[in-house]
């Protein structure tokens, strides 16, 4: 099958999703018309229109896609309501625990597939289920030799740099593509800052027209910070930025903060919103590689192989001043997949993932509502003492971590020790699927797909305290998912859907790691957690002009596992539509819009902290009517129906361009969310909110463009929960950034 390739400059208005296809997904290569799921593509050229920097900016054009802050750095998507899962090139990346990871660098990547429900069967079980995003890789060209620089500065020394540089080495069959892009950002936030170098090499090979072979290799080396936001999130505060002064005191006394401590209210203030939990002292440092290769051979007309191979290293040290620790001291996964492509309805297919985590943990001695952040640094740190440390062991001088398993070292019969997520675990997944299309009529098609994984995998205690004999277990399980979809094409610009799904999903820790319980033991919950789909829509491309748009109801059921090991149900059921256009005059716009109604499905919940009204005692009635029962104060509320915290019911987007003279354009984006309440009560409410961001391009020539970005322009106090599913509502609270500019540069040559 011969391989068009198109190359030139960008348009003026650029690809809009509809024209781009997805690849690897729900089969070879689809368009959004014919994929059975919402779906939206952002595409190189949107991604630049938009500033798409990192995966909260999906939402300015995916609906459903609000997302918590991440602690400052998602490394997980969020999609109606869920975590979502993460992949490159069709392939399961290694992300973080609970959205709390690494930052991603964007310097790799060309185009953003963003996917609502769990994964297809040909992509695997997987652990979150919301939806995911597809990140594909930049691939080298084998038509054109080209190169481009790009720059941006920003407010607070923000730098960016990056080159991107194509060589032909033989036309039509061998190219060469290099992409470098060096970061050094300070920040609007105290001792926040981000230094990052990325460097991709993209090979292409293509010896004869059946035969092609993509290699790519990225190298990540990242220093940030983690910004757990403002704390004590009082209605006062989200409305007002009033923050309530005081230092908490534990029951024995103490001012270091920690469990139960109670704060008497010594005043209330404005905070700077730049007055945020972080410390200059904390370490977060990460470095990865990834390899990346896709062989795709035409065996006939009809019949492809394609096979794909990923394999990924990352190592992590954080360590910070509240007690927090991940290191992450290696992370090896190695990923197979081959699929048989077969008249473009069937698909047959094998998978190995091999997941290998060294890694050490320690989260619970952290107690962030004791903290005032107005009073000097050393309220926030959390010196560990002896009682504290004779529960953990010591990792290294003076670092201590949790153990990866419990331990009675005094025979009273209880543990003597806090776990967290230490680990040194491998996971052997096999999993085999199928998939197929069956065409009823001319205009009706039916698709079903099966597939089944058995997970082998092996943990054991990475750090056991002296004297004993580390823990170990093996545990073995298949998981299974199901799908059916049928597609009926009403007219030949209209599409119809419908889609059922079931699967079951893991749950692990850092880097994919499989812990071991209280009694020593692989969890088997840890392999039990189920989610169903049901979704039906409509789709429609016209063939006479630029534009699509698309509508969906869904019914999505997940389960949530809990610190305490326990499963939650959590149900979500909604409406979301998408509208995209681009105008022969030279302007073009995307739409999104939904409604969430996520709710707990007869299910206990988890809080790190009951309502922030318990940390303060009741001295200061006139500031606010405290509890006095302190904080943190671990509670799981009973079963019930409650609306999910954290997640707005109404979600809006517009965003767009002009092309007004030959050298001059402008563009912007707006953005909406509903209130919605912060913390499991619902004492405390995120109001409703908007985001406007505006941006003009000037083109010099065909080689030379400026642009100037303005963020926030109407500078909104807005506000975001920090951590995904609620656990940190009634403690924790990210402050968006004010206004901001930014000017970049693109060269061409």
């Amino acid at each position: 099958m011969e391989i068009i390739e198109v190359m030139g400059r960008d348009s003026e208005v650029p690809v809009m999703p509809s024209e781009k296809q997805t690849d690897g997904l729900f089969g070879l290569a689809d368009s959004l018309k014919d994929i059975p799921r919402a779906a939206t593509v952002i595409n190189q050229s949107l991604m630049r229109e938009a500033a798409i920097d990192d995966l909260h900016d999906i939402a300015r054009f995916a609906p459903n896609s609000y997302a918590a802050a991440g602690f400052g750095n998602p490394s997980l998507p969020s999609m109606r309501g869920q975590l979502g899962e993460l992949f490159e090139a069709g392939m399961r990346r290694q992300a973080g625990n609970n959205g709390l990871g690494i930052p991603l660098s964007f310097n790799a990547i060309e185009s953003i597939a963003v996917v609502k429900g769990a994964p297809p069967v040909m992509l695997g079980t997987t652990q979150w289920v919301g939806g995911f995003v597809n990140l594909q890789p930049k691939t080298a060209k084998t038509r054109q030799t080209s190169s481009v620089l790009s720059a941006e500065w920003g407010q607070w020394s923000q730098y960016r740099l990056q080159l991107d540089h194509n060589a032909v080495i033989e036309t039509d069959r061998q190219a060469l593509r290099i992409s470098a892009e060096m970061v050094d950002e300070d920040s609007f936030y105290d001792y926040h800052q981000h230094r990052s170098d990325d460097l991709l090499v993209a090979y292409h090979w293509q010896p004869n027209q059946d035969t092609r072979l993509d290699v790519s290799l990225e190298y990540y080396d990242v220093e940030w910070t983690d910004n757990a936001g403002i704390n004590r999130p009082t209605q006062n505060l989200i409305d007002n930025n009033l923050y309530i002064t005081g230092q908490g005191v534990q029951p024995n006394g103490s001012t270091i903060p920690g469990a139960g401590a109670v704060v008497s209210p010594t005043g209330e203030v404005r905070i700077d919103r730049s007055t945020t939990l972080t410390d200059p002292l904390d370490t977060n440092t990460a470095e990865t590689t990834l390899l990346h290769a896709k062989l795709q051979h035409w065996l006939s007309d009809e019949t492809v192989l394609v096979n794909r191979t990923s394999y990924q290293y990352l190592s992590r040290e954080g360590i910070n001043q509240n007690s927090f620790v991940e290191i992450i001291d290696a992370a090896h996964t190695f990923e197979n997949r081959t699929e048989l492509h077969i008249a473009e309805q069937t698909v047959l297919g094998v998978n190995l993932r091999i997941n290998d985590v060294l890694g050490y943990s320690q989260f619970t001695t952290e107690a962030d509502n004791p903290i005032d952040l107005t009073g000097p640094l050393t309220n926030r740190r959390i010196p560990l003492n002896d009682a504290q440390k004779a529960r953990l062991v010591e990792l290294r001088p003076g670092l201590w971590v949790s153990p990866g398993a419990q331990y009675d070292l005094n025979g009273d019969g209880a543990g003597d020790f806090n776990l967290s997520d230490t680990t040194d675990s491998t996971t052997r997944q096999w999993g085999v699927f199928a998939q197929h299309e069956q065409n009823l009529t001319a205009d009706w098609s039916v698709t079903g797909g099966v597939r089944a994984d058995y997970y082998d995998v092996d943990a054991k205690d990475a750090l056991p305290p002296a004297g004993v004999v580390a823990q170990s277990d093996s545990y073995g399980d298949w998981l299974t998912a199901v799908s059916l979809s049928t597609q009926y094409a009403w007219t030949s610009d209209l599409t119809l859907y419908a889609t059922a799904y079931q699967s079951d999903s893991t749950s692990n820790s850092m880097a994919g790691g499989t812990v071991l319980n209280g009694i020593g033991q692989i969890d088997a919950q840890n392999f039990a957690t189920e989610n169903e789909l049901y979704e039906v829509g409509v789709k429609y491309v016209p063939a006479d002009a630029r534009w699509y748009a698309d509508a969906a109801l869904f019914d999505q059921r997940r389960s949530l596992r809990n610190r305490d090991g326990s499963n939650s149900g959590i149900r979500t059921e909604g409406f979301e539509a998408q509208w995209h256009y681009a105008a022969p005059a030279g302007y073009w716009l995307t739409a999104a819009a939904s409604y969430l109604d996520a709710y707990w499905d007869n299910s206990a919940a988890a809080q790190g902290t009951r309502k922030v009204a318990d940390v303060f005692d009741d001295s200061r009635p006139g500031i606010i009517d405290g509890t006095g029962v302190g904080s943190p104060n671990f509670t799981l509320f009973p079963a019930s129906t409650q609306q999910l915290q954290g997640v707005p019911e109404v979600q809006a987007s517009l965003v767009g361009g002009w092309q007004l003279t030959e050298h001059w354009s402008v563009g912007g984006d707006l953005s909406y969310t509903k209130h919605f309440p912060l913390d499991y009560l619902q004492t405390v409410y995120i109001r409703d909110q908007h985001t406007l961001n505006l941006n003009a391009r000037y083109r010099f020539s065909e080689q030379l463009t400026v642009r100037a970005d303005v963020f926030n322009a109407t500078d909104q106090d807005n506000w975001s929960p920090v951590f995904e599913g609620g656990y940190f509502g009634a403690t924790l609270a990210f402050p968006s950034l004010p206004r901001h500019a930014q000017l970049s540069l693109r060269y061409e040559f």
